[in-house]
């Protein structure tokens, strides 16, 4: 009699399970894979002038020749004033926030990286790898991989059009999903970045495809009507910026 009362048991919780699936038409899957985050870049120009502003306020302007990085994020960086050519070095627990230019020849690297994966057509806009506009780096207080004593950095913003609540910086050390190509032909598949850097409230946390899931909750659960409407076994890691955009207007609303 347990027995049965214990099957009985598994197989509510199976249908209950199997109940908060959402099943998506293709149009909005392909809505929901569509990327909305700024393309992610590592090396500033030293030929177009960079902005720092200092935590006191204080705004300095020149070319950014040189930036010290541990795992790929900002801690120092190297400003020749765009006046005097006095050259500067700032760290990153003096710098509120800073402005560069990507150079050019991560640019260039980055269109052929979007021409060499067929799923970039669909997902991606080629704008945000080309145009010519500044990156925003942000100071944030943050454990390197979640492994890390916590130390101050400048951080990539990505996704500053929908960042109210829950920011996301880039992570230069991220890995992507592989695909295939035949015969040298554009890759097929593949191309999805597998980790960020995230921040809700006042935590700030390395987040990786694999951890996506646990962390749904922190994410989207404090929004009943968004998790009925995405909820945790229906969401892929594919839909991240959909997601966060789509979570950042519901709050709103």
């Amino acid at each position: 009699m347990k027995l049965k009362t214990l099957l009985l048991a598994f197989c509510v919780a199976g249908t209950a399970s199997f109940a908060q699936k959402v099943k998506y038409s293709k149009e909005e899957k392909k809505k929901m894979e569509t990327y909305l985050f700024n393309e992610g870049f590592n090396a500033p120009s030293p030929k177009k002038t960079s902005t720092v502003i200092l935590k006191d306020g204080t705004e300095h302007k020149g070319f950014c020749g040189k930036i010290e990085t541990k795992k790929g994020q900002i801690y120092e960086v190297s400003l020749k004033d765009s006046i005097s050519k006095k050259g500067e070095i700032f760290t990153a627990d003096q710098i509120s926030e800073m402005y560069v230019y990507p150079s050019n020849a991560e640019k260039i690297a980055k269109v052929a990286k979007y021409m060499g994966n067929i799923r970039n057509f669909s997902t991606k806009k080629l704008t945000k790898n080309t145009d010519g506009g500044r990156i925003h780096f942000v100071n944030q207080t943050v454990s390197l991989k979640n492994k890390k004593d916590d130390k101050e950095f400048l951080m990539q913003l990505i996704n500053p059009e929908f960042s109210d609540i829950i920011s996301v910086y880039h992570d230069p050390r991220a890995k992507e999903t592989g695909g295939f190509s035949m015969m040298g032909s554009p890759q097929l598949g593949g191309g999805v970045i597998k980790s960020y850097y995230v921040k809700k409230g006042d935590k700030v946390m390395w987040l990786h495809k694999d951890d996506f899931e646990d962390n749904y909750d922190f994410l989207f659960g404090d929004n009943a009507e968004f998790i009925k409407k995405y909820p945790k076994d229906s969401a892929e890691w594919d839909y991240l910026s959909f997601l966060i955009s789509e979570y950042t207007a519901m709050s709103n609303g």
